[in-house]
């Protein structure tokens, strides 16, 4: 089973940036797409972002749009999440997550291998 770390944690003021990784333990061959979600406290996880296995297809959610950018190093099986103009409203416990299908989805259930999640913290 495909181990999925993620490193990244920060504190960060208000419209500032900050890049999270999911290092995966193994090389998965095959198509699978990689998302990332959060969950600030007393809300349920949501989808912020997925990339297809070729790099090629990646969905968004809208409050992130402009401001997130989801990319992937397939030679070093790696996925990032580059997040700028942060606002508070983006503190939560972010987590990478591995779908084995080759179409991104936003729900959470599909998706089969989760990291153990990294904080970010944005303070206004």
């Amino acid at each position: 089973q495909v181990q999925l770390v993620e490193s990244g944690v920060g504190l960060v003021q208000a419209g500032g940036s900050l890049r999270l990784s999911c290092a995966a333990s193994a090389r998965t061959f095959g198509n699978h797409v990689m998302g990332w979600f959060r969950q600030a406290p007393g809300k349920e996880r949501e989808f912020v972002a997925a990339i297809s296995w070729s790099g090629s297809n990646t969905d968004y959610a809208d409050f992130v749009k402009g401001r997130f950018t989801i990319s992937r190093d397939k030679a070093k099986n790696t996925v990032y999440l580059q997040m700028n103009s942060l606002k508070p409203e983006d503190t939560a416990v972010y987590y990478c997550a591995r779908r084995y299908y080759s179409d991104t989805s936003l729900q959470p259930g599909e998706y089969a291998v989760w990291g153990q999640g990294t904080q970010v913290t944005v303070s206004s």
